[in-house]
């Protein structure tokens, strides 16, 4: 059995290592869509009755399969956008220096980070709803400091209303360097 927060790091350290493949820009459209995918959830959490209020309380893991099929389309969409043609030819994506190797690599990190730390924190608001992925025994060491690990992920460092100024500086940050 390995522990969770063991597999935590590994892939941030897996997704940084692709970062570093694949440069910062790309990297930055990821970390993009996590931010937006974030959003999308805190206000569907929010302002949406019927998940705000039944789902949770009803289903469990409905709740955590509605935040994760959000979060890893919007991932997906954020890892395929450099490959449509248009935006692919701009320029804006290529791998120049050794500086947008190591921006990529620490970008890759962060959206290790992002993705697997919201899923992580997404299964333990559910209560780890998959029979093969148990929680952490948190009277151990390990569990202990997988507990202080999820009290670090983006969902509970990212709520409202930081969320919204995360959104507009990555907007911001979209028109000013992409378009």
């Amino acid at each position: 059995m390995i522990s969770l927060d063991v597999i935590f790091w590994m892939y941030v350290i897996l997704f940084a290592l692709i970062g570093a493949m694949r440069g910062w820009a790309r990297e930055l459209l990821v970390s993009f869509s996590v931010i937006l995918s974030l959003f999308i959830i805190s206000v569907l959490e929010r302002f949406v009755p019927f998940i705000r209020d039944t789902l949770p309380i009803d289903s469990p893991t409905s709740i955590f399969w509605l935040r994760s099929v959000l979060l890893v389309s919007l991932v997906l969409f954020g890892y395929q956008t450099p490959k449509i043609p248009r935006i692919a030819s701009s320029g804006r994506f290529v791998r120049e220096a050794f500086q947008d190797i190591l921006l990529g690599l620490f970008l890759g990190a962060i959206n290790g980070y992002f993705i697997f730390g919201s899923l992580w924190f997404y299964m333990h608001d559910a209560n780890y709803p998959f029979s093969i992925i148990t929680g952490p025994d948190f009277a151990s060491e390990i569990g202990q400091a997988a507990q202080k690990l999820l009290l670090y992920m983006p969902p509970v460092l990212l709520e409202a209303p930081i969320i919204y100024f995360a959104v507009a500086v990555a907007f911001v940050f979209v028109l000013v360097v992409f378009l």
